[in-house]
């Protein structure tokens, strides 16, 4: 079995499998948690995910402390993730010749991680999964429904589309802030100080986006990267909108076509077995009565008349309440939250609850809605007409001249030109920048693997066909990427390009 075993598979799959699980003859099947397509012939699955495994015992050998992050070959891209220790999720992408095609590992890699992070806020870990109930029936049903519904944002017919070179100025993982003056911070303090206090003897926490953006959190670094993601994907007034789509990330695609709903249908069928079964009520147990509750599922998600943005479950044939307002693992603050969302017009207000402080679930948030209408409602519309005053549209961290990315990975924080000014730019500038972006990718790799405790900076500039400047520059953390299309013709005006807009972004 050679790199060509996925040629029969015309698109992208992507496989999530358990090397402790099927390791007796004839057992193989065991191992596979996840793959799509779901209509792939099994014994095709099983030569994907044989030979990804292979080629994970095989670098081990070689580099046993890192991972496999990425394998090339004439005909497809395998991207590895280490989710949890020893599951792994694997993108398989069939490369074509066509320039159009041109994909980046580390974008790849991002969708992979995010889809992750997302599946654990809702449902916990994979292995506590598999843990509480070995057969794997209960992960599998989970796995196939959340996966599913996300990978229904890159759905074409039946393909996925992937991110190309067009999305080179975005970045997975990160989160976008809103700047705002001195006399609005204190108005989002004090705003922020009233949603704490929404349940009496227990701080509440919260987030406060503006449109897209980030205004202020109170959860820890990671639950609020994973909290912000998952309203840019569904709960802010865009993504609940009828296109589904944000600025901030260009998704294309919609909804889930037939065939993906049948395949989601039967993991729900699996995941209700299991509930029929176990009924778990404990503190830990996975989102206790959410068993067929499904948080990326577009059409199930409104704004009612009251603020309060919800699942509409009137349909569900699941047989027991399912409440409207998820439970979430928060892994950082390792607590069960509650979550509520509350939108006025372009405000959007993400409260979260400690489980533990409920005695009676739906009863206890009620009473939280109740005390944030009553008491936060006057804060809320002062910080949003105030942000709607000094706001400046899509375009108000746009600098003329630059198209561009800056991020902060350990922060997780980034700024980019918006997508009306990025396909401004022309085919060959977007190819040269995702080429570029692709190599410093594999070199922060390398780097990383010689010595994880210092960052390696760098800065290059090259001329792309069309005589654009395209740089890369990267210094004590930070990452810059821009194309500059009319410019000078010397090295110095692209070097003195990005003093100009270091200067204007000194942090």
């Amino acid at each position: 079995m050679g790199l060509s075993s996925a040629a029969e598979i015309d698109g992208a799959q992507l496989c999530i499998f358990d090397l402790r699980r099927g390791q007796q003859e004839g057992q193989e099947l065991d191992k596979i948690l996840f793959f799509h397509p779901a209509d792939c012939p099994i014994l095709l699955q099983l030569s994907v995910i044989g030979l990804c495994e292979g080629i994970i015992t095989f670098t081990r050998i070689f580099s046993p402390e890192d991972d496999c992050e990425v394998i090339e070959s004439d005909k497809h891209c395998h991207v590895f993730y280490q989710a949890e220790p020893d599951i792994w999720m694997v993108l398989v992408v069939q490369k074509i010749k066509d320039n159009e095609s041109t994909l980046r590992f580390g974008a790849l890699q991002g969708i992979l991680k995010e889809s992750h992070s997302l599946f654990a806020m809702f449902h916990g870990p994979i292995r506590t999964l598999l843990d509480r109930q070995p057969s794997a029936e209960f992960a599998r049903g989970h796995l196939h429904t959340f996966v599913t519904d996300y990978l229904s944002d890159f759905s074409v017919g039946k393909k996925l589309q992937l991110p190309t070179y067009r999305d080179s100025l975005t970045e997975r993982g990160t989160v976008q802030m809103l700047t705002v003056s001195r006399e609005v911070a204190l108005e989002v303090q004090s705003l922020t100080t009233v949603l704490g206090s929404c349940l009496r003897n227990v701080i509440c926490q919260s987030i406060v986006l503006f449109e897209d953006l980030l205004v202020s959190t109170t959860l820890p670094l990671d639950d609020t990267l994973n909290l912000y993601t998952y309203a840019i994907l569904r709960l802010t007034p865009s993504a609940l909108s009828s296109n589904g789509n944000s600025w901030s990330y260009l998704r294309k695609g919609g909804y889930v076509n037939a065939d993906t709903t049948l395949s989601s249908a039967n993991g729900a069928a699996a995941a209700e077995r299991y509930n029929s079964r176990s009924r778990d009520t404990s503190p830990g147990g996975q989102n206790q009565m959410h068993h067929n509750f499904r948080p990326l599922q577009r059409e199930k998600l409104s704004k009612g008349k009251d603020g309060f943005v919800a699942a509409d479950f009137a349909t569900t044939e699941i047989r027991g309440a399912v409440p409207l307002n998820p439970i979430l693992w928060f892994h950082q603050a390792e607590e069960r939250m509650y979550l509520c969302v509350y939108q006025h017009k372009n405000l959007t207000i993400l409260l979260v609850i400690p489980a533990s402080s409920l005695i009676n679930g739906e009863e206890g948030i009620a009473h939280v809605k109740r005390h944030l209408l009553e008491n936060a409602s006057q804060n809320i519309v002062t910080v949003e007409q105030k942000l709607s005053r000094g706001w400046g549209g899509e375009n108000a961290y746009h600098v003329g001249g630059y198209r561009y990315i800056l991020s902060d990975p350990n922060r997780k924080v980034s700024r980019a030109s918006p997508p009306g000014k990025v396909i401004t730019l022309s085919k060959d500038s977007l190819l040269a920048l995702n080429r570029l972006r692709g190599e410093i990718d594999l070199e922060k790799s390398r780097a990383k693997r010689s010595d994880p405790t210092h960052d390696k900076d760098y800065e290059v500039c090259i001329r792309a066909k069309n005589n654009a400047w395209i740089i890369a520059k990267i210094s004590r953390g930070k990452e810059l990427y821009m194309a500059i299309e009319k410019g000078g013709e010397t090295l110095l005006y692209a070097s003195t390009a990005v003093e100009k807009f270091s200067n204007r972004y000194p942090n």
